[in-house]
């Protein structure tokens, strides 16, 4: 009979779902587990207590991590976005633009997903507001309920994929650590890592390849079944009015700004999240009665003011600045002092309207969520590989059939599982660091992995009987949907993702060519 203390890396994975099904919260669930475990451990003699000493190194690294700076202004971007009701404008606005359309209203939601993923980010406020506004315009134009409810949840987690999303901002740290971890592993002690930059750029175009699979399936099916999508009738449906295409330039011009700024090497991830949260609080202004010219006089100003200041740097504190330097100077202040007007305009409006009150507590709230989880997972993994863990994973993935495609296989199979039950944040801190390294040392390229993993992960946002996604859903729905409706309405829509993931699988230049030609 084997030593039951060998197997305590196992019960104490175990042990940690079993918590988290029994309904505790996550962060004290997973830092409870590790603490018990580690004192299990120290009892039976499978683990040196003495390794905990290496935990406040570990803390502090997660809360000065810069990458994970970012996440906390891009997750106040999205929730200013969500409370100022752009989502209502950006639906109207593409209805009018697909017309009359088979399967026109469908698109349009699936569109205006893709439009309020690459601006908020936040899958949940995506979700929660499409259900609130989408639903009932669908079921009103006469669309078959699970239908209906499978495009409005499905489309709404597209914020995890497209980039920026929180999803991406932390797989771009685990894969990061992982991808180092293997070449010290390897000998190498000059080693690449990847950034923020990298893995955006890696799932931009297999988040279009998704968006590409939903139209598809949404045209293909109101074309086979015109009784579950019909044509919606919506009055001057097919003018495109330029208050229409305003409402979609403006995410437009939001979500360029952000992504071109990261890929383009000007900004760090931070700095385009800071510009992606004052564009927000400008857009939300403008929603909320600050004039538009005002607004886009800021924006100019602003805009101006960062192109400038990169191309033409001035330092007035030097002996030698010239008169040039101090009218450049002169102009730079000038045009922040319009920038800062606007934004105080904007944020009086959305003070007066009692939206930046709620914006800022869900960013608190959503913050110390995933900060909270980070942390103890951090507490976990460092138990985990005390006990032996992290060989035990070695050693499993040696053995998988296959070699390295078979292991991937079947850890892309473990996450899609495990996406039954925990949250994609869990499953980012807690398992990947265990199986990174050791598929990259089988090969796998590492954005191409992370690409992977992101579209596996979304799809956890969408699996019975947990996905997050389907409870969103189920609270904003109207009373005529049922649960099972929306378990049904998703479905097809897995087989989707799952498709989505084999054709990246089989054409990794869709993950790889942009963060290589960047």
């Amino acid at each position: 009979m084997s030593d039951p203390s060998s197997s305590l890396d196992l019960l104490m994975f175990a042990a940690l779902i079993g918590c988290i099904l029994l309904g505790f919260p996550v962060a004290f669930s997973i830092a409870g587990i590790a603490v018990g475990f580690a004192f299990l451990g120290s009892l039976t003699g499978a683990m040196d207590l003495s390794l905990l000493g290496a935990l406040g190194q570990r803390v502090f690294g997660v809360l000065t991590n810069k990458v994970l700076i970012a996440i906390p202004l891009f997750v106040l971007m999205g929730m200013v976005l969500e409370k100022s009701r752009i989502a209502e404008e950006l639906l109207e606005s593409m209805a009018h633009v697909c017309g009359r359309l088979p399967g026109g209203l469908g698109v349009s939601v699936v569109l205006v997903g893709a439009l309020l993923a690459a601006s908020t980010g936040i899958v949940g406020a995506t979700v929660i507001a499409m259900g609130l506004i989408a639903l009932p315009t669908l079921l009103r134009a006469g669309y078959e309920r699970a239908f209906a409810s499978g495009i409005v949840c499905t489309a709404g987690t597209l914020g995890q994929i497209i980039p920026p999303s929180t999803l991406l901002i932390i797989l771009s740290d685990v894969m990061s650590n992982g991808y180092q971890q293997a070449q010290y592993e390897q000998g190498k002690f000059s080693v690449e890592t990847i950034s923020v930059g990298d893995v955006f750029a890696a799932a931009l175009l297999p988040g279009f390849v998704l968006v590409g699979l939903y139209l598809a399936y949404t045209l293909a099916r109101a074309w086979l079944r015109p009784g579950d999508a019909p044509v919606a009738l919506l009055e001057e449906s097919t003018v495109v009015h330029a208050g229409a295409l305003g409402a979609i330039l403006a995410p437009v011009a939001l979500i360029v700004a952000v992504l071109g700024s990261i890929l383009g090497g000007v900004a760090t991830p931070t700095e385009a999240a800071s510009i992606g949260a004052v564009g927000a609080i400008l857009m939300a202004g403008r929603r909320q009665g600050v004039p538009g010219r005002t607004v886009m006089a800021g924006a100019l100003a602003l805009g101006l003011l960062a192109i400038a200041a990169s191309l033409f740097p001035v330092r007035l504190q030097r002996s030698d600045a010239t008169l040039g330097d101090w009218g450049l100077g002169g102009l730079y202040a000038v045009l922040a002092l319009v920038g800062l007007a606007v934004i105080v305009l904007s944020l009086r409006a959305l003070l007066r309207r009692s939206l930046l009150g709620p914006a800022l507590t869900a960013t608190m709230t959503v913050t110390s969520m995933i900060f909270a989880t980070i942390i103890a997972a951090s507490v976990f993994s460092l138990v985990f590989v005390g006990l032996g863990g992290e060989q035990r994973v070695e050693t499993v993935l040696q053995s998988m059939p296959g070699g390295p495609d078979g292991a991937l296989l079947f850890c892309l199979a473990l996450i899609f599982v495990l996406g039954f039950f925990l949250d994609f944040v869990e499953i980012s801190v807690i398992l990947l660091p265990l199986i990174v390294p050791g598929l990259v040392l089988m090969g796998h390229d590492p954005l191409w992995l992370a690409v992977l993993i992101a579209m596996n992960l979304q799809t956890s946002f969408l699996t019975p009987p947990f996905g997050f996604s389907l409870f969103y859903l189920r609270g904003a729905a109207p009373p005529e949907i049922t649960t099972f409706d929306i378990y049904r309405g998703v479905v097809p829509f897995i087989g989707l993702q799952l498709a989505g993931i084999g054709i990246v699988w089989w054409l990794p230049r869709i993950a790889t060519w942009l963060p290589d030609l960047v």
